[in-house]
């Protein structure tokens, strides 16, 4: 996968700590357990052309937390490209 910019993206994340930088948007979501006004951060991705042929052929999204304590994530597909 390829990092992408978020539209609207309020912050980079990473880049002090020699990471790629990652553009974060923050937001406020309405979570079915956390409720109105729960912060998240949107982060855009985006396939090479190998993965999206493993993935139309079955393969999973993997997704990888560093660290050893996971928070709730939520993976979801965003708008194409205009």
């Amino acid at each position: 996968m390829q990092i992408g910019h978020v539209d609207g993206a309020t912050r980079i994340a990473g880049e002090s700590q020699g990471y790629q930088g990652l553009p974060i948007r923050d937001e406020i979501i309405n979570c079915s357990v956390g409720g109105e006004g729960t912060p998240a951060m949107i982060t855009a991705w985006f396939p090479t052309p190998d993965e999206i042929a493993r993935i139309v052929a079955g393969a999973p999204v993997l997704s990888s937390i560093i660290g050893t304590t996971h928070p709730p994530i939520m993976l979801t597909v965003g708008a194409p490209p205009r």
